[in-house]
């Protein structure tokens, strides 16, 4: 299994702004697309106004095919149309999931269901 990291660093004072958009309108279309939401997150220590989340996949090729149905979904460009402008950078980090790992994970995204 991959887990891939996404962080967005925002502009000062967006990130309520970028949520409000991500809860009405973001994650109900990722939701849709990707298989498994790991977990959602915003600092609160060091570097500040970044939004972290992770999201799971079996492979590197379900995780092309479900990005892409998602990119051609156009709420999810209407979505972005909104948020681009609130970021300052993105960063991306697909992992790989150590050995001894993979079966707690399946067990957490099972759980979820």
């Amino acid at each position: 299994m991959f887990v891939e990291e996404r962080m967005y660093r925002l502009k000062i004072g967006t990130v309520p702004e970028y949520f409000r958009h991500y809860q009405s309108e973001g994650m109900q279309v990722q939701l849709r697309h990707l298989p498994h939401m790991v977990g959602y997150y915003v600092t609160e220590v060091g570097a500040l106004n970044m939004v972290v989340h992770l999201w799971a996949y079996d492979s590197l090729d379900q995780r092309d095919r479900c990005r892409a149905a998602m990119r051609a979904d156009p709420a999810w460009r209407a979505y972005l149309a909104k948020t681009h402008p609130l970021m300052e950078t993105q960063e991306t980090r697909i992992m790989k999931c150590a050995p001894f790992f993979v079966e707690r994970l399946k067990t957490m995204l099972a759980a979820v269901k």
